[in-house]
């Protein structure tokens, strides 16, 4: 079948495509919602839809849309948010654990697929650069089946953390490939490019990396309070460190990955602003790349050419063996057994994102043909199709092993969330902080506001302000896609109606604010906060925030010796561990010895051994106000002597340190023996 058999078939189509603005955005909207769908009903990844729908409706199917200047912009835009939202997936903490498992796996899988790629590909009778360009293209991979591991609970497993850093060495490695071919192709590859090149790129990335950050703090401190300001921000960093990676001669997608794994740590993994700029990505821009990739794609050449047939196969089975080799051969040396090895398989051996954006740059500059483009998409539909599938299947054998007694006791602090909202200056705070206890564990959020009744008729304005704090409170939730059920209630006192509700919702866990200083009343007799830790048989979280939570860089757990050899201190030091993988913040303990000749064995109560952990002998708000910093969630145990207290329970340890560090954030934990 040639080009005019086709438009003998479609003639009306293929001669008139749709150039009014309305009509294609709407023919590309219904792409967007229906491929994905159809795709997913039977199975299959909705990226494979989009591509595909992308090939059916473009210059080279139907001919119902044009590969113009718009679907090229658009498509720029998406495969920069694609690359974006790669780098937000790897983090560079990452590297802290297991780097030496991690460094392995990703030379491994970066030199492999380089090997064997280009040799294939030289075989077949690519030249020499294009053949290091499509190696490069099997080198790097796509988290894709990340949402799977994700699910069934092993993400920070030891395999997921060799797996995740391995990822970051190897799509760096393949994109700086990308860039050197590219230079090559374009006889701009000098000693005067290597010197320009080397000393331009440590400095970019140290700016990205180092600067970023700190910027990014900057103006979350600063306007945090706008929800639009910071979407901008992201989205104005992204371009800017973009174009940024083309003024120091080097691809553009470079920087888009550079601008995620820097910006990433600003940003909590469940924080409205994460699920907004992967919703907006997810729905919207990289949507539009797949579909400009698919008009790429020639139908017509696997009849006209049958050498894309053999291209198509040579890139599935390099791309296969090439990514299995790396998993087994570091599986094996790391003593990983054989589920283990298929979980790193199956999530390394995707290719979408690096590939996507590597092949379309090459074809951009005309160094590959649409023999490539063609075989690179079969490459991507098999790979895609694979990686999901692989991943499920022996993850679920992989999860099965790893259940362990801790995680099989009781109920998880974030079941069922209840946080009373009553102050609209601190519910964003606290709520940010329940949803992420929540969300960790799957659970619900209830936010709950009391009106006491005080034998008179509620008046209408404190119905009113009882809706708008619960309705602001759901609104931040679905923000989040967290699962909540607010809760309005009248009682005769706040104390006995959190007591009341945590009791007939079976709540987890009660977080609440606290202003940071008890009046002297409240010293003398206990304040609300103390009757709810009195009347509460589950856990209390007794919050305080004077900065927005997502400023945090340091999880520090401070305790006494004697605080340590309770019952209650592993729930601690896993409300620590969890606080510090959400916020993307480092984890560090403080012990105040107080007690003689005790050995506290952290790694019992299930704390990594590399945890920086540091003894001081001395007064303790002392040494605790000396080592906190502006960044630190300061986390404390509630005394359990105390509760049987009338006066206040929080007593003067937390409210010096409050007095002595303002801007430090608090979490004064209350957990029953």
């Amino acid at each position: 079948m040639n080009i005019d058999t086709f438009s003998l078939l479609f003639p009306a189509m293929v001669s008139t495509p749709i150039k009014e603005p309305v009509p294609v955005f709407l023919t590309i909207l219904g792409i967007m919602l229906i491929a994905p769908l159809l795709f997913e009903k039977i199975r299959l990844p909705g990226i494979v839809g989009l591509i595909l729908a992308g090939v059916i409706v473009g210059p080279n199917g139907l001919g119902l849309l044009a590969r113009d200047n718009t679907i090229v912009l658009l498509g720029t835009v998406g495969l920069l948010f694609l690359m974006f939202m790669a780098g937000l997936e790897t983090s560079l903490d990452d590297m802290k654990y297991n780097a030496d498992k991690a460094l392995i796996f990703g030379l491994a899988t970066f030199a492999v697929p380089m090997v064997l790629g280009t040799g294939a590909m030289l075989a077949i009778g690519y030249g020499f650069l294009p053949a290091i360009l499509v190696a490069s293209c099997f080198a790097s991979h796509t988290l894709l089946a990340l949402p799977v591991v994700g699910k069934l609970g092993i993400m920070r497993s030891p395999v997921l953390t060799a797996t995740l850093g391995g990822t970051l060495i190897t799509n760096i490695l393949a994109l700086l490939v990308l860039a050197v071919v590219v230079r090559a192709h374009q006889g701009n590859l000098t000693l005067q490019f290597w010197l320009f090149l080397i000393p331009s790129l440590i400095i970019y990335t140290f700016l990205t990396l180092w600067g970023v950050p700190r910027l990014g703090k900057w103006f979350f401190r600063k306007f945090g309070h706008d929800e639009g300001a910071e979407f901008t921000f992201v989205l104005a960093t992204l371009f800017v460190v973009s174009y940024g990676a083309e003024v120091v001669k080097i691809e553009p997608i470079i920087g888009a990955f550079l601008a995620g794994v820097a910006i990433t740590q600003l940003i909590p993994q469940l924080s409205p602003l994460m699920n907004r700029i992967q919703f907006i990505g997810n729905t919207l821009f990289v949507p539009f790349f797949l579909i400009s990739v698919g008009m790429l794609v020639n139908p017509g050449i696997l009849i006209q050419e049958p050498k894309s047939l053999i291209v198509s196969g040579v890139m599935v089975t390099v791309a296969i063996v090439a990514k299995y080799i790396p998993a087994w051969g570091a599986g094996k040396l790391f003593g990983y057994n054989f589920d283990n090895i298929m979980v790193m398989f199956g999530l390394s051996v995707a290719q979408a994102a690096s590939t996507l954006a590597a092949i379309t740059v090459a074809y951009n500059i005309k160094l590959v043909d649409q023999l490539t483009v063609n075989g690179t998409i079969a490459m991507i539909l098999v790979t895609c199709i694979a990686s999901p599938w692989v991943t499920a299947k022996w993850g679920q054998k992989m999860k099965t092993q790893n259940v362990t007694p801790q995680k099989q006791e009781g109920i998880s602090l974030g079941d069922r969330v209840l946080v009373p909202v009553a102050n609209p200056n601190t519910e964003d705070n606290l709520l940010k902080l329940a949803i992420l206890l929540a969300k960790s564990a799957a659970g619900t959020l209830l936010p709950l506001h009391i009106i006491i009744e005080e034998g008179e008729p509620i008046s209408p304005d404190a119905k009113a302000r009882q809706n708008q704090l619960l309705s602001t409170a759901e609104m931040i939730a679905h923000a989040s896609v967290a699962k909540v059920t607010t809760i309005g209630r009248i009682d005769e006192s706040i104390d006995k109606g959190i007591a009341r509700v945590a009791v007939e919702k079976q709540a987890s866990v009660i977080v609440c604010g606290w202003k940071g200083y008890s009046t002297y009343q409240e010293n003398l007799f206990g304040g609300v906060i103390d009757k709810i830790v009195q009347r509460s048989s589950i856990p209390v979280l007794v919050t305080r925030f004077p900065l927005p939570i997502e400023h945090t860089s340091r999880v520090f757990l401070a305790f006494t010796s004697q605080q340590a050899n309770a019952s209650s201190f592993r729930e601690s030091i896993k409300l620590a561990q969890n606080l510090a993988v959400e916020l993307k913040a480092s984890l560090e303990l403080l012990e105040v010895v107080t007690t003689k000749g005790v050995d506290i064995d952290f790694t019992d109560a299930g704390l990594p051994a590399d945890t920086p952990i540091q003894k001081v002998r001395g007064n303790f708000v002392k040494e605790v106000s000396r080592l906190l910093k502006t960044s630190d969630l300061l986390l404390l145990n509630g005394s359990v002597a105390q509760k049987t207290q009338i006066s206040s329970l929080l007593g003067h340890v937390p409210e010096a340190i409050a007095h002595n560090n303002p801007k430090v954030a608090m979490i004064i934990a209350y957990l029953p023996q």
